[in-house]
């Protein structure tokens, strides 16, 4: 066994992340993907035909200058330009600027539409429900009945598949900000009534990010480049399928089968997982208790679907992305790959966009859908929403990823806890790190921070920083909070018992 050497699940931001500072370090490393071609985990991009695009779209965007600076490291300015944000919501075949502008909306609903509204608006205020416990509540009392179901009830229920009256009252006070009906009504029949002076922008809405021009799999597939030419292996099409732990040399023996369904083993001297926590306890050994594993089975993910469909170029939307307000299609989201960079559509005469579905796997029927099933709804569902002719649509092509978005139910905090516990004391050598790793919904900066801090606890032989005490700003705060749980968790919804 090479010295110090440690095993990497996963190529995504949090492996190769870990990968490449280690190898800074002087320390070997080998990186274990069960992707057989590509790299960057969600964050990979997809080449079909010469067309590029991305499991969602991946802005590049930190308030950690580390995190900044590691990527400028990789790309050179010209490869990762910046870019200005547009992004709207479509709702009856009308777009409306996302964060919402109350003038606007109400406008562009329609005079008898947003009449309907306001009075609704008034009626929530002058009788709230009192002691709001779900989203549906909290956000009818701040905006009335008939608002909430225009842009609020559809897209969320679309994108975490359960009731708004199931989700927790403590997420929408936390998401929803920066739109002021009181006042909005103010300035559409007084212009000056309902201005607010230094009113700030909702910090989470950026208004420019880089890119890079190959997408976001040009940066991990470069700093896998880099790994290997400091000496460390990235090895694709390699499933790990135990990690078991000798406690008395301290060291692992991680099982991992090739592409070609050949076996083999690593002896590593540490090991840093960003695979779905679920399955990390399953390939442990010595096996965690059963009370662990139930934990970890009490885990859910929320999956993911893209069926790329290629237009002719007729100037659909040049928004980056749209939000799908329609209960009459199962589209949630549509990236248009063309605005993120020119270059993700090798023909100026066509153009990509990506229509995303959420789903259970083995839940619901998306997920069962044959692939030309999924490309004919996503075919049907553009045309029914205006955005192009069925004539136009050329070509599509469909991707699937499991286990895309971590949920935060009703007991996931405290299963999270358990496990966690039992691992920092059965296994100190064992580090968390990523969105599945962690069960963190972690934007991308944020799980590249969690592993930067494992990097460090690696170099040092011991627990030296906390990782789950990274914020949702991607910074670490040692007095912060954190000692308890899952902790720094962006802003999901929890749903309620």
């Amino acid at each position: 066994m090479a010295a110090g050497l440690t095993a990497i699940i996963g190529a995504g931001p949090a492996g190769l992340t870990a990968a490449y500072l280690l190898c800074q370090r002087g320390r070997p490393v080998v990186v274990l993907e069960s992707h057989p071609d590509l790299v960057g985990g969600i964050c990979r991009t997809v080449c079909y035909k010469g067309f590029r695009f991305d499991i969602g779209g991946h802005r590049f965007f930190s308030k950690s200058r580390e995190i900044e600076d590691f990527w400028s490291g990789l790309l050179s300015p010209e490869d990762f330009p910046l870019r200005r944000r547009m992004s709207r919501i479509l709702y009856r075949g009308r777009f409306f600027s996302y964060p919402l502008r109350a003038v606007e909306a109400l406008r562009n609903l329609g005079w008898m539409e947003s009449l309907l509204c306001v009075a609704s608006y008034l009626r929530a205020r002058l009788f709230p429900i009192r002691d709001p416990k779900n989203f549906e509540e909290w956000v009818t009392n701040h905006f009335g009945q008939r608002l909430f179901r225009v842009f609020f009830k559809t897209y969320t229920e679309k994108v975490w598949g359960t009731s708004c009256a199931e989700i927790s009252a403590d997420w929408a006070a936390q998401r929803i900000k920066g739109f002021d009906l009181g006042r909005a009504i103010l300035s559409a029949v007084f212009p000056w009534a309902g201005r607010k002076r230094g009113a700030d922008t909702v910090k989470t809405l950026l208004h420019a990010f880089r890119y890079p021009r190959l997408g976001p799999g040009m940066l991990w597939e470069r700093c896998a480049e880099r790994v290997r030419e400091m000496g460390g292996e990235v090895r694709l099409g390699a499933r790990v399928g135990e990690c078991r732990f000798e406690e008395e040399s301290g060291t692992w023996t991680v099982a991992v089968s090739h592409a070609d369904g050949t076996w083999g083993t690593i002896r590593a001297a540490a090991v840093v997982s960003s695979a779905p926590l679920r399955e990390l306890v399953g390939m442990l050994r010595p096996a965690p208790p059963e009370t662990v594993h139930a934990a970890a089975c009490r885990l859910h993910y929320r999956d993911f679907i893209v069926v790329a469909v290629m237009v002719k170029d007729c100037g659909g939307f040049p928004d980056h992305w749209i939000y799908v307000h329609d209960p009459a299609v199962q589209v949630g989201r549509i990236q248009n790959f063309k605005a993120w960079s020119p270059e993700m559509a090798p023909d100026s005469g066509l153009t990509c966009y990506g229509l995303e579905y959420f789903c259970f796997a083995g839940k619901d029927g998306l997920w069962g859908m044959t692939d030309g099933e999924l490309e004919a709804l996503a075919r049907r569902e553009f045309v029914e929403l205006g955005l192009a002719r069925a004539e136009d649509i050329v070509d599509a092509c469909v991707v699937r990823q499991a286990k895309a978005y971590p949920v935060y139910d009703a007991g996931y905090a405290e299963n999270v806890a358990v496990i966690r516990k039992e691992l920092e004391e059965r296994f100190p050598s064992l580090h968390l790190a990523g969105r599945n790793g962690m069960h963190k919904y972690n934007n991308q900066d944020h799980s590249m921070m969690t592993a930067m801090l494992c990097v460090e606890n690696i170099v040092a032989g011991r627990r030296i920083h906390d990782p789950w005490k990274v914020n949702e700003d991607a910074e670490y705060h040692e007095g912060g909070p954190g000692n308890g749980g899952a902790s720094g968790l962006r802003s999901v919804p929890e749903t309620i018992a």
